[in-house]
């Protein structure tokens, strides 16, 4: 039988916390939650598909309800289907949602249509009876590597929070098997920043690597201060310095830096990703993209991105996605990305990994679940059903 889709629902839910970065604090952010339900039993109870969008981006139920879902209900089914004729087309049911929409404005709109797209691979893979990531490896005629390295963010500001605190977060990091571990910068001093940079080194000592996220804060001045500060240090990488679209901040700093850099997360759609490369000055050899995909469209879109990459010199293995989400951990193991993000005491249901997995030496091993593997985390699928009820 054909798979159809008879339901999408939406709900908004938050993901609130008192932490802030360089830019935002997360007192009132929200994500957006969608079951996409299907026709198809497994079991007894129908296949759905589930998606959410990646944290630092609001939710999205506006656009989600009053435009892209609609166009999915309303499409011919079989307009939807693969050349097989019994799965969807996660390429088709994209145009479907993109269908009259005008080029560029890689905004909020990314991110309505990339939580569906991610709802769309997952009822997909679970019809095929595969995990989301090898059969991304088999379409794409590659060997699935199901172990996927992973970092430790976090670091936030946070009221009464000193360097002791900050110390002790790292080291629990440490603690849970995290080889690289993140903080923010940007949001205090420079003196005061170098002082919580030196205090997390000490602490983690060699047993990780440190990278510094400013989040986009920095003019160029700043930026240049910032970078001939940190060329003291063996960082992992120096992370989002300026404004996402200011490539010409982004080039003069490669000028004067010559640790690893990274970006990306703010960057929507396969066009800005090939500004980045055209006019950024990033480099191939050493540099960091953090390109999600919740964000940008989805995964139909990245795989555009990663064509783009490609055709300009770029490993997909110099890809690490922002925001620590199961989803991004099935794009790294099927395509062989660098690894993925970690919230491993923020942001939760939504992300982490499914109940069991542990971080072993800076990776974790991908359990062999239909889908996504939503199914496998207890407390973020308690309330995907709640939603699909």
């Amino acid at each position: 039988m054909p798979v159809r889709i008879v339901d999408i629902r939406e709900v908004t839910k938050p993901i609130a916390s008192p932490i802030r970065n360089a830019y935002i604090d997360f007192s009132k952010m929200t994500t957006s939650l969608v079951a996409i339900v299907t026709n198809v039993e497994r079991n007894g109870a129908p296949v759905v598909g589930y998606g959410f969008n990646s944290n630092g981006r609001y939710g999205q139920g506006g656009l989600i309800r009053e435009r892209f879902a609609p166009r999915l209900l309303e499409a011919d089914p079989r307009s939807l289907l693969d050349d097989s004729g019994e799965n969807i087309d996660p390429d088709r049911a994209w145009a479907t949602m993109m269908a009259n929409e005008k080029p560029g404005g890689h905004g909020e709109r990314s991110v309505a249509v990339g939580t569906l797209d991610m709802a769309i691979w997952d009822a997909v893979a679970k019809v095929a009876g595969k995990p989301l990531f090898r059969l991304l490896a088999d379409r794409h005629g590659r060997r699935a590597n199901p172990r996927v390295f992973v970092y430790a963010a976090g670091g936030y500001y946070y009221p009464g929070k000193g360097d002791a605190e900050l110390r002790a977060e790292m080291r629990s990091y440490v603690e849970r098997g995290y080889t690289v571990v993140k903080m923010k910068i940007g949001g205090a001093s420079i003196d005061e920043d170098r002082q919580r940079i030196e205090a997390v080194l000490d602490e983690v000592g060699t047993a990780a690597r440190l990278a510094v996220d400013a989040n986009g804060r920095f003019d160029l001045e700043t930026a240049i201060a910032y970078a001939k500060m940190l060329r003291d240090y063996p960082l992992f990488w120096y992370e989002e310095a300026g404004d996402p679209l200011d490539f010409h901040l982004q080039a003069s700093l490669a000028e004067l830096y010559a640790g690893p850099m990274a970006t990306g997360e703010n960057l929507f759609s396969h066009q800005d990703a090939r500004n980045l490369i055209r006019y950024g000055s990033m480099r191939p050899d050493r540099d960091w993209l953090q390109f999600d995909c919740a964000l940008s469209y989805g995964l139909c879109e990245y795989q555009r991105t990663l064509g783009v990459l490609q055709s300009h010199g770029w490993s997909p293995a110099r890809c690490i996605p922002h925001g620590g989400h199961q989803m991004s951990l099935n794009i790294a193991a099927g395509l062989g990305l660098g690894g993925n993000e970690s919230y491993p005491d923020l942001f939760q249901p939504y992300g982490g990994f499914p109940d069991g997995v542990r971080v072993v030496d800076g990776h974790i091993t991908m359990p062999e679940l239909p889908g996504i593997g939503f199914e496998g985390k207890a407390d973020l699928h308690a309330q995907m059903k709640a939603l699909a009820a």
